[in-house]
């Protein structure tokens, strides 16, 4: 008979185990690949999931030339525009920049201070330039508070520099940073499942079911010393909220709605432009996410190619 094994339950990569203390998580910027136009990242909702009926043209592919099935996420990605510019110098921030024009709706959620108020041109000394976006998510008719997000910009400092003047103001969509056919990851929070027992949370095994004290429970909860329940003991807590990663979702097609995706469950029409993506995505319907360029872009996605027969 084999040995048998049970290594310890929940991995310590992800810790505490605690609700996330914002929706769009930071990210470190200089180990994001700068595979995109100009921007490394964009604001987009998650609408919902559908059936996507594709043509595999992928090289070397058992479906080679024929009709396949192939589950996708719809994301809206409603314009985005700049809120300020950050100046940083050894890694920390030197100056802050508003910009002009801001919509009313960021006014009302954030607290402008007069100090921020100047001219980008006139900063000086800097060695590294990054944004801070607002979604303009009243045109998707979710909501009106618009969601913030410092995105990094590719090139050097020169480059961002005069990106900055020129798209100041400005509108910005999702196909100015991703095209068709590329890889992208997702950042954003998991479903919010709130209290939950040892056996949802860490996966133990049921007790056998004339257990004393509950089943749902583990045997123990740790030896006689040290005299304290320890952080490896699996207990009831928070579960859900959580941010996370999903590497390297192909995008299989984007472009404006124009009434092409309608009455999805629990979102409604997507009335801005959309991004459909490959497999799924973390999050209920409504979550904001963070679109980034591919941390670590594999071979083996990269090379898969769809082309969009029909959306059901």
């Amino acid at each position: 008979m084999t040995k048998r094994k049970s290594p310890r339950k929940g991995s310590l990569q992800f810790w505490p185990r605690k609700r996330a203390s914002k929706f769009l998580p930071r990210v470190n910027w200089d180990a994001v690949d700068a595979d995109s136009k100009a921007i490394k990242g964009f604001i987009c909702y998650k609408a919902g999931m559908m059936s996507a009926i594709v043509k595999d043209n992928t090289p070397d592919s058992m479906t080679k030339g024929k009709r396949i099935a192939v589950p996708v996420t719809v994301l809206e990605c409603p314009t985005m525009k700049i809120f300020s510019v950050r100046f940083y110098k050894y890694g920390k921030v030197m100056k802050d920049v508003l910009a002009d024009n801001l919509d009313k709706e960021i006014k009302k959620k954030v607290k402008i201070s007069k100090t921020k108020k100047g001219d980008v041109e006139k900063v000086e000394g800097h060695d590294d330039i990054k944004v801070i976006f607002y979604s303009q998510v009243k045109k998707t008719g979710l909501k009106k508070t618009p969601d913030l997000s410092e995105i990094a910009l590719k090139g050097s400092v020169e480059e961002k520099l005069a990106w900055v003047k020129e798209n100041l103001g400005k509108e910005i969509s999702v196909a100015d940073v991703f095209d068709k056919g590329q890889l992208v990851d997702m950042r954003g929070l998991t479903k919010g499942k709130g209290l939950q027992g040892p056996v949802k949370r860490f996966g133990i095994k049921l007790k056998f079911h004339k257990s004393e004290k509950g089943r749902r429970r583990p045997g123990s909860l740790g030896p006689w010393h040290p005299a304290r329940v320890t952080f490896r003991a699996p207990m009831a807590g928070q579960l859900g909220m959580f941010t996370r990663l999903v590497y390297n979702n192909k995008i299989m097609d984007m472009g404006k709605a124009d009434g092409k995706i309608k009455n999805l469950k629990n979102f409604g029409d997507i009335k801005t432009d959309y991004v459909v993506v490959r497999g799924s995505v973390q999050g209920p319907a409504k979550r904001q996410l963070l679109m980034t360029t591919p941390l670590r872009s594999t071979k083996k996605q990269s090379k898969k190619e769809f082309e969009m027969v029909d959306l059901k």
